[in-house]
């Protein structure tokens, strides 16, 4: 882990935003803690409500279980809290304590068949020339690792207000109607951008996917900000995949140089 701080974890412009954590990690305001997973494997194929909720418990490092956790730091328990994707800027502990954010446990996950790109739009606080927050598009044969959090409903109407930044809807909390989640225990590269095939029309990867390493997720139940008002960044047809392009990269080489596909064009939702 890099520092137990969260203030010391923030991004620089010309990478942000990427998946910071490398591992599965406890956030509270007082410090960071890596957390082991659970030795036995869930008795479901697929995680979802209680189920969901007593494995994400079940994680755990020597100051205790993460419900345990959550007791010592006085916060909601697992029982109050629901599947929430942080996709980018979000993931950052700094940033999490920049917005007052109470204790979250945060999971290291893999997408399938869905991919974080960059939204069409600028973030100009804090940082110049801004931030370019991430969305979620499908991409089909495609995965990345990502992170997800337990958090409650105040906490994630929180950060989805954040992400706003008083622009009322311009992010919008949704459920994934396609791809798949599944907790991630390796470290796993993503398809190359030659390994991506282009007919024009569509993306598909061909090359077959590394084996899971932990269980499933049912997405459906899992929710995920999304950006509504201009979608994601059209590279020609083509998706601007934030595991391919730095931020300042993808600002520099390609930003406005292209449109934007409309959000409920690239992802079907509950």
């Amino acid at each position: 882990m890099r520092n137990p701080s969260p203030r010391l974890w923030p991004y620089t412009p010309s990478n942000s935003p990427v998946a910071l954590p490398e591992t599965h990690l406890f956030y509270a305001s007082s410090g960071l803690s890596e957390l082991s997973a659970p030795s036995a494997d869930p008795a479901v194929r697929q995680l979802a409500g209680t189920d969901l909720q007593a494995y994400c418990s079940s994680f755990s490092n020597s100051k205790g279980t993460v419900d345990e956790l959550l007791a010592a730091e006085k916060a909601p328990p697992m029982s109050q809290r629901r599947p929430f994707l942080l996709l980018g800027e979000l993931a950052n502990p700094y940033r999490l304590q920049d917005i007052s954010m109470g204790p979250l446990p945060i999971y290291t996950v893999r997408l399938t068949g869905l991919c974080r790109t960059y939204a069409d739009g600028l973030d100009p606080r804090d940082t110049y020339p801004g931030v370019h927050h991430i969305t979620l598009a499908r991409s089909p044969g495609w995965w990345e690792k990502t992170h997800m959090t337990m958090a409650t409903v105040e906490q994630m109407k929180a950060m989805v207000a954040w992400l706003d930044n008083g622009k009322s809807n311009t992010w919008k909390p949704v459920k994934p109607a396609e791809g798949s989640l599944h907790f991630e225990f390796e470290s796993i590269e993503v398809p190359a951008h030659e390994e991506i095939e282009w007919d024009g029309e569509n993306e598909v990867v061909e090359r077959p996917a590394p084996n899971f390493s932990g269980p499933e997720v049912s997405l459906s139940t899992v929710m995920v900000p999304i950006h509504t008002r201009h979608g994601c960044y059209d590279n020609r047809g083509r998706l601007a995949r934030a595991a391919h392009l730095p931020q300042r990269q993808f600002h520099e080489g390609m930003f406005r140089r292209g449109s934007s596909m409309k959000w409920n064009d690239v992802l079907e939702i509950v």
